[in-house]
Order: structure tokens, then sequence, then C-alpha cells
């Protein structure tokens, strides 16, 4: 069975609209227009959504008048893979290096710190 391709990693703007689709679930080019924070043209959003269901980010629903877009990736996954890249590209591979920057750069909250030691200790009783 061939191993299925990763999506390509989306761009600011793509990434904009995938947040949106995964707040707000399937939507349509109003819906993602009125919810963008940033003044963007209702056409400019229908051609990246276009450019997004070739990249195979989105999917569009063509049943009814008034398409419908899904997101086709997680949120999980796309963390995961633009995490991945950053600590390959910024940080010579090493997470330690990008967490020890981002501690250092945006202050954890109490509670923050509070998960991050319940996953350190998760994963310590992982390993032999």
């Amino acid at each position: 069975m061939p191993k299925r391709k990763a999506p390509p990693r989306p761009t600011k703007a793509e990434l904009a609209i995938l947040s949106i689709l995964w707040r707000r679930g399937p939507s349509t080019v109003r819906d993602v227009h009125a919810a963008l924070r940033e003044p963007v043209g209702y056409t400019t959003v229908l051609k990246l959504l276009q450019i997004m269901t070739d990249k195979g980010l989105v999917t569009r629903d063509e049943r009814s008048r008034t398409h419908i877009y899904r997101a086709a990736v997680s949120e999980a996954t796309t963390q995961g893979q633009l995490v991945s890249d950053l600590v390959d590209r910024a940080f010579g591979g090493s997470s330690v290096a990008l967490v020890l920057q981002a501690l250092s750069t945006t202050p954890a909250s109490r509670d923050e710190l509070e998960q991050i030691r319940r996953l350190l200790d998760q994963r310590k009783g992982d390993k032999p």
C-alpha cells in the first residue's frame, strides 16, 4: 500500500483560513470571509480556497449552489508538521532548544508549567 504524501505546509493566509474551518467547521466562502480578522477581499478568499482545494488542504462540497469548504487536515497534524519543520530549520533538529527558546521568550503561566510537568512525567513513565 503506497504511503500517503503529507499535505503541503500552509502559507500564513492559508493557515488563517484553516483556523477558521477548524473552529467553525464546514463553511462557505462568505462565512470564511466574514470571520477573517485581516481585511481581505471576497474574491481573494475564494481564490485561496480554490488553491487550498487543489493542494489538498481543504475539500469542497459542490452539491448545492453555495459550495461548502471543510479542512482536509486536522489542526494537530498541521501543528505537528509546522513544529517539526521549525525544529529542523531553526533549531538544528533539537526539540530541547525549541522548548528552551519558547519558554525564555514567552514565560509560561503556572497552569502551563503544570501541564508541561505532567507531560514530562508521562514521557518518563513511557521509557524503560
